[in-house]
């Protein structure tokens, strides 16, 4: 901007900040963080609000299928829209409505756009904390990969919740997500407790700063926020037996341990555990998942087959999708 402009020139030019007020403190309990996260705003991130706003200039030529790969990769615009459409349905009502797309369709697109008319980015919103930013960035990046490995396992299983349990591991961690953006700095807290110590486990010091531990805000909020019955089931990691339980847990926990390189202690453990999940050898499951660790742009190329050919095992006796 010319150093010759007035302030009020100024203040024409300048793009309009939220006014963001940050928790610097722990809750008193985990109702107390429900109830604050109750009506408390939801960022997006400036590349969909941009993509939103452009389809919004030709809202009449608009369908779901447009408008779906859109919402489905941004982890926070995807939890915006569950939860609008969650409000709309009757208390107590039970609904098929689990993915993207067809709650576009339950809420219809012109609604849609009337509702969703205004959006803070998370850009703007965490303008005055960049290393917030960059730890929500490894928290996004994370989110796409776990959804990315979900979405491997379900397919190879031929599980009929594919894309539920894809939503389900790419949404897991939007609790955390949730707290970077409110509460910043007692989010670095927790991440460099466990930089300093690797060994320490997340509740543990999630307890020590939150006083709650994020699987109970996570499990909490879709329950306030009364998100699909399906996909809370799956992201509850208490239903551990469950095969499409497991896919969201595992591909979270492969995520997580691999999000810097393939070099974690516990990475072998998780392709055991991945491997009698999927039926296979160790060999051929640390081979499939190379396969799958790429953008999950590409993902789709695997719902063209319900049986990868990269778990294929001469050795071993024939794979069974069975639960």
């Amino acid at each position: 901007m010319p150093d010759t402009c007035t302030p009020e020139e100024s203040l024409d030019t300048q793009p309009m900040l939220p006014r963001v007020h940050y928790l610097t403190k722990p809750l008193s309990h985990i109702g107390a963080w429900t109830h604050y996260f109750r009506n408390a705003e939801i960022p997006v991130l400036a590349i969909t609000a941009r993509a939103i706003e452009e389809l919004r200039a030709m809202e009449d030529d608009v369908d779901a299928n447009m408008l779906t790969p859109i919402i489905q990769a941004d982890p926070l615009m995807t939890l915006k829209l569950l939860a609008r459409v969650a409000s709309l349905r009757r208390p107590g009502s039970n609904t098929e409505t689990e993915s993207v797309t067809t709650s576009l369709v339950l809420m219809g697109i012109s609604p849609f756009f009337r509702h969703f008319d205004k959006f803070i980015t998370v850009e703007d919103w965490l303008a005055d904390q960049p290393e917030a930013m960059q730890g929500l960035q490894v928290l996004l990046n994370r989110a796409e990969r776990a959804g990315q490995f979900a979405l491997g396992f379900a397919v190879h299983r031929g599980d009929t919740d594919a894309t539920i349990i894809h939503q389900a591991a790419f949404l897991n961690d939007f609790a955390d997500m949730m707290v970077w953006l409110h509460a910043p700095t007692l989010a670095i807290q927790i991440r460099d407790a466990q930089s300093a110590d690797s060994t320490l486990r997340s509740s543990v010091i999630q307890k020590e700063v939150l006083g709650i531990e994020m699987n109970d805000l996570r499990q909490a909020l879709m329950k306030l926020w009364h998100l699909p019955e399906l996909l809370v089931n799956i992201s509850d990691d208490r239903h551990a037996a469950h095969p499409s339980v497991q896919c969201v847990v595992l591909a979270a926990r492969l995520a997580r341990h691999t999000a810097a390189d393939w070099e974690n202690a516990a990475v072998p453990d998780d392709i055991e555990d991945i491997s009698r999940l999927l039926n296979a050898s160790p060999r051929a499951t640390l081979a499939f998942l190379h396969k799958i660790d790429h953008p999950v742009v590409e993902a789709a190329a695997l719902t063209c087959s319900l049986q990868p050919p990269e778990l294929s095992d001469p050795s071993a006796p024939t794979a069974s999708t069975a639960d």
